[in-house]
């Protein structure tokens, strides 16, 4: 499996040159081989897997290119575009460089989609489309998977989501499958028989239960609903021009609006400013003197600084003001206490 990195960096031009193919085979309104392989050969595709990948990368690259060529195999996509997606799966597969062929992974839920396909080409009598399936299986081609992608033990993976392309869906048609050709001379058999039946119990009876023109009507409420569905989709693509176009004058107007802010910012860009070592200068106009061009010096800022220990120390114990009081530590007492701690001498005897 690719990783991360190389299948984003590869996914968007596959997905753009697969759309290009498919919509210019849409264009031929056919679904030969030959129309195919024409566009093929033009767009140069065999020269997709040239280039200096090689080994386990090239394998991934092929793996990549199948595994999205495949989502234009199924549904919703119309018809033709699944024919198309199905050659694609053809071509790629038999111009892959990696050795052995990676192989064309169909999960079980899908394969009875294919199946109905494959049904549908037969009844239609399209045996290019009917070939090509019957060759892919008979040269092994085709691997079949529970999963659509390799699942990893205790690894979690981004789902990877195909976004459906608009222009290739098919129009929904559950009106037209409903009410088909055989359906409707089925209804006009039944309309008939009940008529009978009722005629020749009822000779005379001018009961009216049914309609007698009910095919025809059901055929006509199909035509009306089917021009209908034409004039919504061409009404649907000239608002879809229209939008196109306002969106167009939009970006264009939005264009306009920046060119024109690049060039003030510009224009005011460059003005002169004072160099870093003069901004302590400048000075400013005061507005609230009128007559005379009065200037001031832009104040001075200082970063505060803490006081010290020394100024610290003065202010807790000598106080703040004008008048500070001094106060002395002394180690010894005044001079007039002196005489007040004299303790009286006593008289010493002597003993002879």
């Amino acid at each position: 499996m690719p990783n991360g990195k190389a299948k984003d960096y590869f996914l968007k031009p596959l997905v753009a040159d697969y759309e290009e193919l498919l919509g210019r085979f849409q264009q031929t309104e056919s679904v030969r081989f030959e129309e195919f392989t024409a566009i093929w050969r033009s767009m140069g595709f065999s020269s997709l897997f040239y280039g200096s990948l090689a080994g386990n990368k090239m394998r991934e690259f092929c793996h990549l290119t199948l595994t999205m060529a495949f989502n234009y195999f199924l549904p919703p996509y119309s018809f033709q575009i699944r024919v198309g997606g199905l050659y694609l799966l053809y071509g790629l597969y038999h111009t892959q460089l990696a050795s052995p062929k990676e192989k064309i992974r169909i999960a079980l839920k899908d394969w009875e989609q294919i199946q109905k396909f494959y049904q549908d080409s037969v009844n239609s009598q399209h045996y290019d489309a009917v070939y090509i399936i019957r060759k892919l299986i008979a040269e092994n081609a085709v691997l079949y998977t529970a999963m659509p992608q390799m699942l990893t033990f205790r690894v979690k993976k981004k789902p990877q989501h195909h976004k459906v392309c608009e222009e290739f869906r098919d129009r929904p048609e559950r009106v037209k499958d409903l009410i088909s050709t055989d359906m409707l001379q089925e209804v006009a058999n039944i309309q008939g028989h009940y008529e009978r039946l009722k005629a020749s119990v009822l000779e005379r009876s001018s009961i009216a239960v049914t309609q007698q023109d009910l095919p025809a009507r059901l055929h006509s409420c199909v035509l009306e609903f089917l021009h209908w569905q034409d004039r919504h989709e061409d009404r649907g693509d000239a608002d879809h021009l229209v939008a196109a176009e306002e969106k167009a004058q939009q970006v264009e107007s939005s264009n306009r609006a920046q060119l024109l802010a690049s060039i003030k910012t510009k224009s005011y860009g460059h003005l002169a400013e004072a160099s870093k070592s003069r901004r302590h200068r400048q000075v400013e106009m005061d507005a609230s003197i009128s007559g005379t061009d009065h200037f001031q010096e832009a104040p001075k800022y200082h970063k505060s600084r803490a006081p010290s220990l020394r100024a610290r120390t003065c202010k807790n114990l000598c106080g703040e003001g004008d008048e500070q009081k001094t106060q002395y530590w002394l180690l010894s007492v005044a001079e007039e206490d002196k005489t007040a701690l004299k303790r009286p001498k006593r008289k010493q005897k002597f003993r002879w």
